[in-house]
This record gives structure tokens, C-alpha cells and sequence, in this order.
């Protein structure tokens, strides 16, 4: 028995023994440990920093095999457009790779321009471009097959002054081997627009001198491309923009080919800025319009000038038919001169005012009574909008025919959309032809909901919502973008609004376009609204974009189109909500590892292109 009892003590002390080495040293001795901790645990700031470097290296190694795969991508629109990003993020930690990235592209993107040029109609070497063709079909191909090689100078130019002057001079040799004639007032040349777009770009970007270095040999010329450039010039710097653009008026006056149209466009700047109109010589307009105008803010002196080059060109003697050599021809003329009219009335000097009417007695009285019932837009005095609207009602008692009476409610419904107001609607429900008044209806209700989102004013954008005549996306981007204003004050609400707009989503059909964009959008908004559905919703706009052709994630839009009787509206809207870049980096700043899932999941070598660089761009920042 004692030597039992002597064999468990000595057990149990072995025990003890090894049981106080097992025990971690801050239970023997406390203090000790605060001291190693205080000089050898890491500090979080470096451990922060270290995180970052080494999620760094992760992003540009990405970069780098997304630039090996891209080299292979058979679509060359598709490999310049992601070599030239690549090397754009690759930039600031890799100048020279990104260098060598931005040449391939530029390769890529001369490969592309050849093989759109292949499935365009040319005929010893000119292509021709009408005003009379610009239709939605022709619009959506412009928009889907831009020159790429301005998509890579505008890359380029923000990183390497060298680099986009050699690509300039290459697009001037390949313009005078592909010579491109264009017979509208839309576009420059070829060479002439990447400038003036590289241009754009750098004064979007804040460097006002360099871009009117690109810019100033090329906005003499009167097209859209050029006033939409001074406009936007004038925002940044206004003398600079009046001061051109008083250049461009006085060589106008003296040039004998400039004509009507070339004065509608010349009075956008003043009068409807990004807002255009030009006729045909049958009278007929094509109208590109910003979602809002107001008149510039300018001169009297430059206002006069105005009027003085369009009285020069517009009171020419008129051509015969034979011999007549303008765009648009006697109808059109008499088009821009009845639009033009009012702004003569009111602001020009008495002596200018009586030559122009009497132009217009003339010209009216050689067009045919189609030609005097066409529509335009015209420029507005500014009358009170209850005399305006009366003068138009009066107008539609005293019509002769259904048809002058839709055309007339259809002025009252875009007169009350000047002001937001809802009677827009009302006007546009009086309009008696089926079609036409379908058409009224659905751009009056998305004009409103635009308008009232951009005000902030909730109720009203829910209000159209419920009533109006919108398209199942055009509800998805009411609901989000409502969501997102009332998240601070009503976050319950706004999270039942995007479950509204996930059941308008899942109404698109499955190999629409629009269904993936719906579900970016949704997931955008909940990344303010609910941040831990976001992966959730994002993977089923992965799913909806594999079982859709043609998907990119980029250039998310929606276009709305308007006819009416010799007159067609497009008013355009770009939704970055729609497109993969500022989502996958947010998802990327939240969780690095779950977005590269994401994007892999992407089949289409465009999406998960797109997917890839916005994960990396947005680690690198």
C-alpha cells in the first residue's frame, strides 16, 4: 500500500510539472511580456502597410496576366480597348510596361478601325453620311462601333504628352490613305475629331491650357463636335469660350459656303446650349437635345455678333434650285428662319428684324404647304409660360384637323416639361392618334421622372412610377436611384424599393441586355443601402450576363426616342449604375478575394476584362 501511494504522488507530480511548462509564459510572468510585445509585435500601421503592398503586387500581377490573355482576345476592339486600360492602371507603379501596353493597343486599335472600315459601304475610299440617315439604327451603330483609337489616345494622353502626339501624327498618315468625306454637320473628320475628343477629355479632367493647345487648330470649324466643345469650355473658362468662339462667327461671315444650318448651329451656344437642330432640304430636322438647356450667360456685344453673321448668310440671295449647293436647300432654309424668327424679335436691333421678315415672306412663299406645316423646335421668347400656353390652346380651338390639334397638344406637353410640370401628362393624353400618342406619353413620363429625381423630389419620382407609361429598366433606375436619396431618412422604405425594382428586373426577359444592367443597378444601390446583400445580388447579375450575348458591362444607357412629323428627338442618358467598373471596386475595397470570384465568374472575355481592371485599378489607388 505504501508503495502504491508513493507511485501516485510521484505521478501527480510529473503531471504538475508538465502542466505549469504547457501554460503560456504570460501566465508566469506578466510583465516580461508586455515588454516583448512593445518591442517586437508588429506595429498596425506597418502591418497595414505591408497588407497593402502585398494586395499591390497581387493587382499588378493580375494586370499583367490579363494582358497575356488579352493579346489573344480575337475581337481587336476588345484587345485594344483592354490593353489601353491595363496600361493605364498599370501606370504609376509600371511607366514603362504601361508604355509598352499602350504601343500594343494602339496596334490593336488600328486592326479594329481596318475591319470596321471593311464592313462599312465605301466606294473609292469615301464614306457619306447624310443627315436624312441619322435614324435610331444608324445611331445604335455609331455607338457600337466608335474608333478605338480614340478610346486609347484619351488613356494616353493623361499619362505621356510623347506618346499621344506620335499617335496624332499616325492618325493623320491613316487619314490621308482612307479619305472620309461627310456631307452633315454632325462630325469632323476623322483626324480633326480624336483631337478635339482628347481635348474634351483633358478639359473634363481640369487641364484647360493643354486642351486648347489639341484644340485651338481645330474649333474654326462649325460642327456639333466644336460647340459642344466650346460649351463646354465656357464652364471652365468663359472668356476663353466667348472669345473663340466671336473667332468662329466672323469666319463664318466670310465664309461663302456656310448656310442655314451652319446658323442653327452657331446659336446653340447662346440659346440652347448642347442643343441642336439642322434640316434637310426637304425640310425635315434631326434634333439631338441635353436633358436641360438654359441660354448662356453672355454678351450683348457677342449676341449682336451673332445676329449680324446670321443676317449675313441667312439674307444671301437665294440660289435656284439648280445651282443651290447648301445642306439644306430652300425648305430647310425657311425651317431655320422660322425657328430663328423670335430670337431676331426680341433681341436684335430694329434694322436687322425687318430684313428677316421680310426672308420670310419670301422663303414661305416658295415652299409647298407640307413644308409650312413642319415641325420644329423653336427658340422660345421668354414670355411667361401662361401666356405661352394660352396662345397654344387658343391655337387648338381654331384647328382645322385632328392631326394640327395632336401636333399642338404635343407643343403644350413639351412646353409644360420646360417648367416640370405634371399637366405635361394631361396634354399629352389629349393627343387623339394612337401611336402618336403612345409615344407622347412615354417620353413626357420619363422626361418627368428624370426631371424629378434630379430635384430630389421623391414623391413625384415614385408618383410616375406607379402611373406612367416606363419601360421595365426605366422603373429599375427610378426605384435605385429614389432608394439611394432616402436611405439616410428612410432605410426600411428604401430597401423595399429595390425589392420593387428586383421584381421589375426579373420582368426583363433573360436574354435582354437591360436584365443584367438591372441587377448592377440594384447592387449598386445597396452598397448605402444594405452592404451584405451586395455579393449576393452581383452574382445573380453575373448568371443574368452569362445567359445574355453581347454583354460588356460598360456603356449602360437609356436612350429614349421621339418622332413627330419631320422632326425626331433622342434624349440619351448614361448610367454608370449600369456597368461593372465602380461596383467590382467597391467589392474590391470590401473584399478582394470574394470580387476576384465575382469576376471570374464572367464568361464573356469583355465583362470579366472589365471586372479584373476595376478590382486592380481600385487596389492600386
Amino acid at each position: 500500500m505504501k508503495r502504491l501511494r508513493l507511485s501516485i504522488t510521484i505521478g501527480l507530480g510529473l503531471v504538475l510539472s508538465q502542466s505549469s511548462f504547457s501554460q503560456p509564459p504570460a501566465q508566469k510572468q506578466k510583465a516580461p511580456v508586455k515588454i516583448v510585445s512593445a518591442k517586437e509585435k508588429p506595429d498596425a500601421k506597418q502591418e497595414a502597410e505591408r497588407i497593402r503592398k502585398e494586395r499591390q503586387t497581387q493587382a499588378r500581377s493580375l494586370l499583367i496576366s490579363l494582358a497575356s490573355d488579352a493579346r489573344s482576345f480575337r475581337d481587336q476592339a476588345l484587345r485594344a480597348r483592354s490593353l489601353a486600360r491595363i496600361a493605364d492602371a498599370l501606370w504609376d507603379v509600371d511607366a514603362e510596361q504601361a508604355r509598352t501596353l499602350f504601343r500594343k493597343a494602339w496596334e490593336a486599335a488600328e486592326i479594329a478601325v481596318r475591319e470596321n472600315n471593311e464592313r462599312l459601304n465605301i466606294r473609292n475610299g469615301v464614306v457619306s453620311i447624310n443627315p436624312e440617315e441619322v435614324n435610331p439604327a444608324t445611331l445604335s451603330s455609331i455607338v457600337s462601333n466608335p474608333d478605338l483609337r480614340k478610346e486609347v489616345l484619351r488613356l494616353v494622353a493623361a499619362r505621356d504628352r510623347t506618346l499621344s502626339e506620335e499617335f496624332l501624327e499616325k492618325l493623320k498618315e491613316n487619314h490621308s490613305e482612307i479619305k472620309v468625306e461627310y456631307k452633315s454637320l454632325w462630325d469632323l473628320p476623322d483626324a480633326l475629331q480624336q483631337r478635339l475628343s482628347l481635348a474634351e477629355n483633358l478639359l473634363r479632367t481640369g487641364n484647360t491650357e493643354r486642351a486648347l493647345q489639341l484644340a485651338d487648330s481645330v474649333i474654326g470649324s462649325v460642327t456639333i463636335s466644336t460647340l459642344d466643345f466650346l460649351t463646354l469650355l465656357r464652364e471652365k473658362d468663359s472668356a476663353a469660350a466667348d472669345q473663340r468662339y466671336a473667332a468662329m462667327l466672323a469666319g463664318t461671315a466670310n465664309n461663302m459656303a456656310a448656310d442655314a444650318n451652319t446658323i442653327s448651329l452657331l446659336s446653340s451656344y447662346i440659346f440652347t446650349p448642347n442643343t441642336y437642330i439642322i434640316f434637310n432640304t426637304d425640310g425635315a430636322g434631326s434634333y439631338s437635345a441635353a436633358p436641360v438647356t438654359s441660354p448662356a450667360n453672355v454678351s450683348a456685344q457677342l449676341r449682336l455678333a451673332f445676329f449680324q453673321t446670321a443676317g449675313n448668310v441667312l439674307l444671301r440671295p437665294q440660289s435656284t434650285p439648280e445651282q443651290d449647293q447648301s445642306t439644306t436647300g430652300i425648305a430647310g432654309k425657311y425651317m431655320v428662319v422660322k425657328r430663328l424668327l423670335p430670337l431676331f424679335e426680341q433681341y436684335a436691333p430694329r434694322e436687322m428684324v425687318e430684313p428677316m421678315r421680310a426672308q420670310f415672306e419670301v422663303l414661305n412663299s416658295l415652299v409647298s404647304d407640307s413644308v409650312r406645316r413642319g415641325e420644329t423646335e423653336p427658340v422660345q421668347k421668354e414670355e411667361p409660360f401662361a401666356d405661352r400656353e394660352s396662345a397654344l390652346l387658343d391655337q387648338i380651338d381654331r384647328a382645322a384637323s385632328s392631326d394640327e390639334r395632336d401636333q399642338l397638344y404635343f407643343k403644350l406637353a413639351s412646353l409644360a416639361l420646360g417648367q416640370g410640370d405634371l399637366k405635361a401628362r394631361d396634354y399629352a393624353s389629349n393627343i387623339e392618334g394612337i401611336e402618336f400618342r403612345k409615344q407622347a406619353k412615354g417620353w413626357v413620363d420619363w422626361s418627368l421622372a428624370l426631371s424629378a429625381v434630379k430635384k430630389k423630389n421623391v414623391e413625384v419620382a415614385l408618383e410616375l412610377n406607379r402611373i406612367g407609361e416606363l419601360t421595365n429598366i426605366q422603373r429599375v433606375w427610378v426605384l435605385t436611384q429614389t432608394a439611394k436619396l432616402l436611405v439616410k431618412t428612410d432605410r426600411v422604405k428604401a430597401s423595399s424599393l429595390l425589392e420593387a425594382a428586383s421584381a421589375e428586373a426579373r420582368r426583363i426577359d433573360g436574354g435582354d441586355l437591360d436584365r443584367p444592367r438591372a441587377l448592377l443597378a440594384i447592387a449598386n444601390a445597396l452598397t448605402v443601402v444594405d452592404p451584405s446583400r451586395v455579393s449576393e445580388v452581383t452574382f445573380d447579375a453575373v448568371k443574368a450576363a452569362n445567359s445574355t450575348e453581347g454583354f460588356t458591362g460598360e456603356g449602360g444607357s437609356i436612350t429614349q426616342v421621339m418622332k413627330t412629323r419631320g422632326l425626331m428627338r433622342v434624349n440619351p442618358l448614361n448610367v454608370p449604375d449600369f456597368d461593372i467598373e465602380g461596383l467590382f471596386a467597391l467589392l474590391a475595397n470590401e473584399d478582394y478575394e470574394r470580387a476576384i470570384q465575382l469576376a471570374r465568374g464572367f464568361q464573356g472575355e469583355a465583362a470579366r476584362a472589365n471586372a479584373t481592371i476595376a478590382i486592380a485599378r481600385s487596389v492600386l489607388k
